[in-house]
């Protein structure tokens, strides 16, 4: 019996381990992904506070105010589908772009920064 106690706690930190590093990885691809496609618009840090963002008027997605504004469905229909107000484009679409599963990741971490 004890030998069997010693293989399931080891197998229990394993599986604990293992269920952090790829929660770790999702959150590492989802950086990449901020930064190699809303950045440039929404800030490294996600307060609309660049040149573009201002432009447009990029709300501020650290807000939590701003962040209660839109649900995850939301969120996902604009990567996906892209903004336009007043007939005019102000965000790309990229569901072309990125799998289903970067963009649940790419929520989580807009979500993230409030």
């Amino acid at each position: 019996m004890k030998m069997n106690l010693k293989y399931s706690r080891k197998f229990t930190i394993y599986a604990v381990l293992l269920a952090s590093l790829t929660g770790w990885s999702a959150q590492a691809d989802a950086t990449a992904t901020w930064a190699a496609n809303c950045a440039s618009c929404h800030g490294k840090d996600g307060k609309g506070a660049t040149m573009m963002g201002k432009k447009l008027g990029i709300k501020d997605m650290t807000d939590p105010k701003n962040q209660a504004s839109f649900t995850d469905a939301d969120a996902t229909k604009d990567i996906k589908e892209g903004v336009t107000a007043g007939g005019k484009e102000v965000m790309k679409p990229y569901g072309s772009k990125l799998s289903d599963a970067q963009v649940k990741e790419l929520v989580a971490y807009i979500r993230s920064l409030k």
